[in-house]
């Protein structure tokens, strides 16, 4: 008999916890290209901003909905989202996290990083032993 996974309860982590935490589950799925930036005191909308990337609109779309699904298990939800009919551009509303999951050509595009302060960019160090 297989024992059901038990998911950490993560309502009260902090939003760092949580950001880091989306991070490992993005990279889990096969998400690229994964940017974590601390924007506490920068700006009002969050404490955190994750950007990744998908291979295809129909990978982005999975990316947003398993995120959220996988989240959900740990007792954290969005409160919102966009984009999930083009998929070229999900965001999800964690509320002290956005998550920005792109397409190559949207992420190319719109290159959010240059509007991201590059000294609050935190190393995730995400690898298969993670």
């Amino acid at each position: 008999m297989q024992s059901e996974k038990v998911y950490p309860n993560m309502a009260e982590a902090t939003p760092k916890e949580k950001a880091l935490e989306m991070a490992k589950i993005l990279w889990e799925k096969q998400a690229f290209d994964i940017d974590l930036y601390e924007v506490a005191g920068t700006t009002v909308l969050c404490d955190y901003v994750l950007l990744c990337t998908g291979k295809a609109s129909t990978h982005v779309k999975t990316l947003s909905e398993d995120l959220e699904f996988e989240m959900e298990k740990r007792g954290v939800f969005a409160s919102h989202n966009e984009g999930k009919a083009g998929a070229a551009w999900v965001l999800c509303d964690f509320d002290t996290i956005i998550v920005h999951i792109f397409d190559r050509a949207s992420r190319d595009y719109y290159r959010l990083e240059r509007l991201l302060p590059e000294d609050k960019k935190i190393d995730l160090q995400l690898n298969d032993e993670n």
